[in-house]
């Protein structure tokens, strides 16, 4: 269950955070399973002999070290895998995992192999199963980003200690909403890999000699010479916010170049995972802060879809909570892109919560259909006004802090009994 490319993400139809809790549990489950096979042969060992025949057997039979030493490991990846740990100190927890794997799975190996017990082929299948997913990964990874000069990726500051990556792609995919990826930037961490959610693509060449039309003056966003930049050829793009390790290092290492962004070759693992909300009638979609990537291409989609006819939605509603005005910064591009699609007005709405706006002037709504207010969202509140007001079936979705999704999913639950409402979670956890 390690593997990213595990058939049994597809076809049982869930999410690859829903199958990393999978692996989380079943890994708790086989030590505690281990943990009972050992108390089973110590027990009565020391009920019979002592706990001198416990540590004589210890000490000289491979049988036994061997399997200690895989029980060990096991019991480290336990502690080290909480979620406290891998948040705060990932980049070392990921090594330290797969340190310990290693010896776990070589330790149970030569425990059964010792004994000649045919179980050890279990394992070795479990091995073989491995090293061809890493292989096809590898493979995968060498003929996206190999040829046409290869992947490049573009890294600008934003405010709010965030960044903007538009990825160039030697071989670009098809995009498609609830889609990530793993990116590679050798120049700043050479083999580690980190998942971010994509938020947008581009096909189709800028003009360069276009001007702001009414939706970019509506959200007061013009354009500028990076977003002409970004939109030239195929590129997917997303945001990250700095946080420690790798996006630290990639922060301070923009930020000292004189124009505030970089250019550095990259690799591209992916896509991984979809979603598709186009059968909904109405869709509520809540993000906070970056979780705003996830949310960005369901809406394009949704608006696209409904203005040429192709989706059943007739409603998109759109919540998004940042910390301040200037984080709109971060999907400026995007979102005059999307305020300028064809019949936006008559199915999208945008409803900003600022919860640390500097003074009541930052908050302004430019128009009926984009609202602007301070403070934090009445999540129960907004759920019950567009349940009231449903068109079909209704998906509300979350992207954002464990916290936000909390309540979201709170407020969906109870009012489950009254109308056909599908909730979706994002966390995207490790």
């Amino acid at each position: 269950m390690a593997g990213r490319n595990n058939p049994l993400i597809v076809w049982c139809g869930i999410s690859f955070d829903t199958f990393n809790l999978m692996h989380r549990w079943f890994g708790r489950l086989a030590i505690l399973e281990g943990l009972v096979h050992f108390l089973c042969w110590v027990i009565p060992k020391v009920h019979t002999a002592g706990w001198s025949v416990v540590k004589a057997s210890m000490g000289h039979s491979n049988f036994i070290i061997t399997g200690t030493i895989g029980l060990a490991a096991f019991v480290f990846i336990l502690f080290t895998s909480q979620s406290i740990i891998r948040h705060a100190f990932y980049e070392t927890f990921l090594h330290l995992h797969q340190l310990a794997a290693l010896f776990a799975v070589g330790g149970v190996w030569a425990h059964l192999h010792i004994e000649g017990l045919p179980a050890k082929h279990i394992i070795e299948a479990v091995l073989a199963i491995w090293v061809i997913e890493r292989s096809i990964r590898f493979l995968r990874i060498i003929y996206i980003n190999i040829g046409n000069g290869g992947s490049k990726v573009d890294v600008e500051i934003l405010p709010g200690d965030a960044m903007r990556l538009t990825l160039r792609l030697a071989r670009p995919w098809k995009f498609r909403p609830g889609q990530h990826a793993y990116i590679y930037m050798p120049s700043i961490s050479l083999w580690m890999s980190h998942p971010f959610s994509l938020a947008w693509s581009n096909n189709d060449e800028a003009d360069p000699t276009s001007t702001p039309n009414a939706s970019e003056k509506e959200m007061g966003l013009p354009l500028n010479r990076q977003d002409i930049m970004s939109m030239n050829k195929t590129t997917m793009s997303l945001i990250v916010r700095r946080r420690t390790g790798f996006t630290d290092k990639l922060y301070k290492k923009v930020s000292n170049m004189p124009n505030g962004t970089l250019t550095t070759r990259g690799l591209i693992e992916g896509p991984y995972g979809s979603q598709d909300l186009s059968s909904y009638g109405t869709v509520l979609l809540f993000a906070a802060g970056v979780g705003i990537t996830h949310q960005v291409p369901h809406v394009r989609e949704l608006v696209q879809g409904y203005s040429a006819g192709t989706v059943a939605t007739r409603k998109v509603v759109l919540v998004w909570i940042i910390q301040s005005p200037e984080h709109l910064e971060w999907i400026r591009p995007w979102m005059t892109t999307i305020l300028g699609l064809p019949n936006r007005r008559d199915v999208l709405k945008i409803l900003l919560f600022v919860t640390r706006p500097r003074s009541t002037k930052e908050i302004h709504s430019p128009s009926s259909s984009v609202q602007m207010f301070p403070g934090k969202p009445a999540v129960q509140a907004l759920v019950d006004a567009e349940i009231e007001h449903a068109i079909g079936a209704m998906a509300v979705t979350v992207c954002g802090t464990g916290s936000l999704a909390d309540e979201v999913r709170r407020a969906a639950r109870g009012r489950m009994d009254k109308k056909n409402v599908d909730f979706v979670e994002e966390s995207f956890s490790w």
